[in-house]
């Protein structure tokens, strides 16, 4: 037996909490092939196999908390390996069981039993919600298991196949008509994380939100103009954040406060910007960086803006790619949102919160016009940043992008 241990997880953290359980008692493993995954308080670790071989006991649940270093299962070394393989001919005279309790698989299908403990907590609260079978899912995660987004996906479709299959029938009976249900999920420790930094920031800093508008019509009209050509070169959609970080690095210049950070009784001044990007991971948000943002082309920005994403839904983004950050931007636009009062992400002393576009009256020239119209809002320490720097810097990046043509020539 190989004892498996929860691998070094990165400078200062010295726990996790497990995740899920990617492999069961009996499975075949091979070398390297990840058995768990754990959650740290920024980014989800999958922990490998040290053999090759059988899986053995779990010594942990999921929830648990576990430290660096600790045996949390054993793998059988060996020809176990194959011993799995060779036992599924004689469960599979049971296979067709499934189908008889519920959904009809369709040509190509497969209906597979899903152990509801090996499921993550999204996954599991998700087919709460749906009331989605997930033994009739297929599920497009590592090794197949299921994924939140499969549990939605398979939810939209559920309509369509529902009317050949009145068998499920009997399923409302388990709760009274009318009853009122509760689930308790335990906090991931992602979450459990940005509770207490944001509440930590709130009882800090002396926090203060300045709004303003911007008129997007200038910078939608060179998006719409180039981003065939820029996709054709560069490989990547053009798209506002691109355009916001330059803007945001050029105002960061002209208004160092914003970009500086409280250390103590010194304030401590950055000549580079370190640009923090919030986007959207299965396991909630995380805020990756990218460094010096101030030598990127707005080419540059948007692929490491396009990565980030990707790897942030895959799970793969590193713990070392989210320390640090001199200023962040959230873009809760593309969720919908008019207005918000973000909140700072110490030790940093500001963020910038974009919101959605949309068609406003505003007077140019006298005339009442329809504008794309976004409120711009910068949350900030007023112990470091006074009203009047705040102001200048919505300002500032308020006429970059409205011109961006000062963009080119560094107005």
């Amino acid at each position: 037996m190989a004892d498996v241990k929860v691998p070094v997880l990165g400078e200062s953290i010295t726990e996790a909490t497990l995740g899920e359980w990617l492999k069961k008692p009996g499975d075949a493993v091979a070398l390297d092939e990840p058995i768990a995954s754990l959650e740290t308080d920024k980014v989800s670790v999958e922990v490998p196999s040290p053999v090759a071989g059988v899986m053995g006991d779990q010594l942990v649940q999921v929830g648990d908390t576990v430290q660096v270093g600790a045996v949390i299962a054993t793998v059988g070394e060996g020809g176990g390996a194959a011993a799995a393989p060779a036992a599924a001919p004689a469960s599979a005279p049971a296979a067709p069981a499934p189908v008889a309790t519920g959904a009809q698989s369709g040509p190509g299908e497969q209906v597979r039993e899903v152990d509801a403990a090996a499921l993550s907590p999204s996954v599991r609260r998700a087919v709460l919600e749906t009331g989605v079978d997930p033994s009739t899912v297929q599920g497009t995660g590592k090794d197949g298991r299921l994924t939140k987004d499969d549990v939605i996906a398979a939810a939209s479709a559920k309509p369509a196949a529902a009317a050949p299959a009145p068998a499920p029938a009997p399923a409302p009976s388990a709760a009274p008509a009318g009853g009122r249900k509760e689930e308790r999920v335990r906090m991931t420790r992602l979450r459990q994380t940005v509770a207490k930094r944001l509440k930590e920031a709130q009882n800090t800093a002396a926090m203060l939100t300045t709004f303003n508008d911007v008129d997007m019509t200038e910078v939608i009209a060179a998006r719409t103009k180039y981003k065939d050509l820029f996709e054709k070169k560069h490989g990547v959609r053009l798209g506002f954040m691109g355009f916001f970080v330059k803007a945001a690095v050029q105002a960061l210049r002209d208004i160092p406060a914003v970009n500086a950070s409280i250390d103590g009784d010194e304030i401590v001044y950055h000549d580079y910007a370190d640009i923090s990007v919030a986007v959207s991971a299965p396991q909630g948000l995380v805020v990756p960086v990218i460094r010096d943002a101030q030598d990127l082309s707005v080419a540059g920005i948007e692929k490491t803006i396009g990565d980030f994403g990707k790897r942030a839904k895959d799970g793969t983004l590193k713990m070392e790619e989210m320390k640090g950050g001199t200023f962040t931007i959230s873009n809760g636009g593309v969720f919908g949102s008019l207005m918000s009062t973000p909140i700072i992400n110490p030790p940093q002393s500001a963020v910038l919160g974009l919101h959605r576009i949309e068609d406003r009256p505003v007077v140019r020239d006298g005339q009442v016009v329809v504008r794309p119209m976004m409120y711009l809002a910068l949350s900030y320490d007023h112990r470091l940043i006074d009203g009047r720097e705040a102001v200048t810097f919505l300002v500032a990046l308020k006429n970059a992008i409205e011109d961006p043509t000062r963009l080119l020539i560094d107005l």
